[in-house]
């Protein structure tokens, strides 16, 4: 009795050791309900894929709740390893000095293969510097689709739009079967930085923001203001739901099939399958003929995952396995197919398509496809601070343009100024 009770005080001391051998290290996200689910089984598959790093996943509530608890927590030096920053955010973390290891230094640092070129061509340089190396991980990874209601487009006897001088002749129709033809959520992404990277125009001085920080907006451009003076006539002439600035309000009117087709994230495709009682497809991002370059390849949304400095060798060396279970082609597949986000490297897209997904689904491989169109000089991405708020200025306007309380013109002159305005506030706040 006595040697059993050894063994088992001796079983449990050894499991103790190894438990305390394995290295912890912290992932702050954003991630909830079922995308927290997937994130909390990454999690669970990458501590049993090895013993010797313990990863430990935190919700820290949505993208802007997330970046600040982590500006907190690195100015009280109590940051976690990993936080997903989400693309508006991504400036400032990367211009506070000393914050993040780039990951492409990290990997490499740990013997971990990196070459920018096993990425798919819309996500290497969105999180870059301005050589092109790359600082943050792409993780959560999207680009704006338009999602359209089989059944609405084949009763108003339409085709699905690729220009938007397409989609002028079709909304009238859509309007006679009975539905508003189009909304969208998020007006900054898709009709503002969308707008500028499908036709190649240039979004602000220093290269898009990369090469410095001293940098202003280019929005207020004739090509930009016409497109708004386009979407303010469709309002007016029934063929565009506006229906306020909640993402969820406007992707609600397609789910309960008042609106005829939605331009949404390819992050969505996932939940839609779940919530959209009809058969629906997904196309590319339209675009004006004749506008810039169009069309070109987009630029992502979503977030990317950084390495924050001030931790261990050790942990850095946790962080760069997970990384590294994180691109692998299973990893990203299985991300792909749960959530609807692409597959951030081209193994992976092959993976996909070696396994027949997009047989299966084949609308779940449209947003892979243009994040893998022509890109130009300036749909790499963009790097501007206090973007963030930037975009709030975006959705105040858009308000008061679809409410006619605005101008075009006037509005536009307003984002220019209070966008400048935050942009100098930062420079004089990270460039020393």
């Amino acid at each position: 009795m006595f040697r059993k009770t050894l063994m088992a005080a001796a079983a449990v001391f050894a499991l103790g050791n190894t438990a305390q051998a394995e290295t912890e290290i912290t992932w702050w996200h954003a991630m909830d309900g079922a995308l927290g689910g997937v994130v909390d089984q990454i999690t669970a598959d990458f501590n049993a894929s090895q013993d010797e790093y313990h990863l430990v996943a935190v919700n820290k509530g949505g993208y802007e709740d997330t970046m600040t608890a982590g500006i907190a927590a690195f100015r009280a030096k109590n940051q976690p390893n990993i936080i997903q920053i989400f693309d508006a955010g991504a400036a400032t973390i990367i211009n506070a000095k000393g914050a993040v290891k780039p990951v492409q230094d990290l990997l490499e640092a740990n013997n971990v293969k990196f070459d920018i070129n096993d990425y798919i061509p819309g996500v290497r340089y969105f999180y870059a510097d301005s050589d092109g190396k790359m600082i943050g991980m792409p993780f959560n990874s999207s680009t704006p689709l338009l999602y359209y209601n089989k059944e609405a487009l084949a009763k108003a006897g339409v085709d699905v739009p690729k220009t938007w001088q397409e989609f002028e002749a079709a909304a009238p129709k859509l309007k006679e079967a009975g539905y508003t033809a189009l909304a969208q959520s998020h007006s900054p992404w898709i009709f503002f930085e969308n707008f500028m990277s499908r036709h190649n125009l240039q979004m602000a001085t220093a290269n898009n923001g990369y090469d410095s920080t001293d940098v202003k907006i280019l929005y207020n451009n004739d090509e930009l203001k016409d497109h708004w003076q386009h979407v303010k006539d469709w309002k007016d002439a029934g063929y565009y739901g506006y229906y306020g600035r909640a993402w969820g309000a406007n992707q609600d009117a397609f789910v309960q099939q008042q609106v005829a087709m939605w331009i949404g994230s390819s992050g969505s495709f996932g939940g839609l399958r779940k919530s959209a009682q009809f058969d629906f497809g997904t196309s590319t991002l339209p675009y004006w003929k004749g506008v810039g370059e169009a069309p070109k390849s987009t630029f992502i949304g979503g977030a990317a995952l950084f390495a924050f400095a001030g931790h261990s060798a050790e942990q850095d060396a946790g962080v760069a396995e997970f990384f590294k279970f994180l691109t692998k082609p299973e990893t990203q597949y299985y991300w792909h197919k749960e959530t609807g986000y692409v597959p951030i490297t081209n193994a992976a897209y092959e993976l996909a398509k070696k396994d027949g997904y997009y047989k299966e689904s084949p609308d779940a491989e449209v947003g892979i496809q243009q994040l893998s169109e022509e890109g130009g000089e300036w749909t790499k991405g963009y790097r501007l601070g206090f973007y963030v708020q930037i975009r709030e200025v975006i959705y105040r306007e858009v308000d008061k343009m679809m409410n006619g309380e605005e101008t075009i013109d006037a509005a536009f002159a307003t984002i220019e100024e209070e966008a400048n305005g935050l942009l100098k506030r930062f420079n004089d706040t990270y460039s020393n």
